[in-house]
């Protein structure tokens, strides 16, 4: 199994349930699911044109379309060359539930490392029974994918981007026709940090016991 690779990159996790936990991101090119505010738009397009070896993804610095194959095997050996020290892999994108990602999860499973995807909730998941999955449901977007509701039964956390009363509307909504498994942890975060978004955002959290997720990681400006 090959995967286009966008990036890899070791830093801390910013959002949701792992915040300020070690990781090691892996970015998957392709999403046709087409978020207005989406902060990787360079990922959507699986361009042949794009593909460059995988030699051009090491120590990539620039955010950009290109993207290389690479095996579960090859991105271990990447992991160990590049001298990472985190054990947790956050599997993201891009739309990384477009592919088949067991191979990938055995291999770095075997190896000792914990595995997180971060999913819009709109593709059969093909992930370990151990991956932590994140879906942050779209609704609504240009794409006109729907949020699957066996994504939504899967989901270990349900993080949620808003910024106006109709997304909670919306959301609301959601949870009650796919209603997500009794242990999901759900959480908001505010679209961009604006600041009334992170105010209905925090409200919220308050009024219905649930989690803010603030997208630490660009209030520190890292990745």
């Amino acid at each position: 199994m090959q995967y286009p690779l966008n990036e890899v990159f070791e830093t801390i996790q910013g959002e949701g349930v792992y915040t300020g936990v070690p990781a090691i991101f892996v970015r998957l090119q392709g999403c046709p699911v087409g978020c207005p505010w989406c902060d990787t738009q360079h990922t959507w397009d699986l361009d042949p044109e794009q593909q460059v070896a995988p030699s051009g993804i090491i120590g990539k610095l620039t955010a950009s379309a290109t993207w290389a194959e690479f095996s579960a095997s090859q991105l271990l050996a990447l992991f160990k060359a590049q001298n990472y020290h985190a054990k947790h892999v956050v599997i993201t994108g891009g739309e990384p539930a477009m592919f088949d990602l067991r191979p990938l999860a055995a291999e770095l499973e075997s190896a000792g490392y914990r595995l997180q995807i971060e999913t819009s909730g709109t593709f059969e998941l093909r992930v370990s029974p151990q991956t932590w999955v994140t879906v942050s449901p779209k609704l609504d977007m240009p794409g006109g994918y729907l949020v699957r509701p066996d994504c939504m039964k899967r989901a270990n956390e349900i993080k949620y981007p808003v910024a106006m009363q109709k997304h909670i509307d919306a959301f609301d909504h959601l949870l009650k026709t796919c209603p997500p498994r009794a242990d999901a942890i759900i959480a908001l975060q505010p679209i961009s940090q604006r600041p009334r978004a992170t105010e209905l955002a925090i409200k919220t959290c308050i009024e219905r016991n649930w989690r803010l997720s603030v997208q630490l990681h660009k209030y520190l400006n890292i990745e």
